[in-house]
């Protein structure tokens, strides 16, 4: 399995405690060190859909003001490619092809288990 993220990401951190509290195995990929490409961000887009993948609630989107441009799929789909900052945090690769994005407990549980 895969964790795309940022070391300093509070969602990021609550992933990575909850899989290692279960001893489990992953690759992190840092955002900041290996930004994903647009190939990525469509593959991840088809699977959980593009208003789960893009973060409206990150400094980065307040940052760049993009609440004021009312970006269509397109338009969000383009910053996604160019600024790796704004996919929401966690997103995690599993091995069986499925995706998870953000940081659910209740979710992590019903997929890794253990309470």
């Amino acid at each position: 399995m895969k964790v795309y993220g940022i070391k300093t990401c509070g969602s990021v951190k609550k992933a990575l405690k909850f899989l290692n509290d279960r001893g489990m195995e992953y690759e992190f990929v840092d955002f900041k060190k290996s930004p994903v490409g647009c190939d990525k961000i469509d593959e991840w887009i088809a699977k959980v859909g593009i208003e789960k993948l893009f973060n409206k609630r990150g400094t980065k989107y307040r940052q760049l003001g993009l609440k004021d441009l009312n970006l269509d799929e397109n338009g969000m789909r383009e910053w996604l490619c160019k600024e790796n900052l704004l996919i929401k945090r966690p997103v995690i690769e599993l091995d069986d092809g499925r995706v998870i994005v953000g940081f659910d407990e209740e979710l992590y549980k019903e997929v890794f288990g253990g309470a």
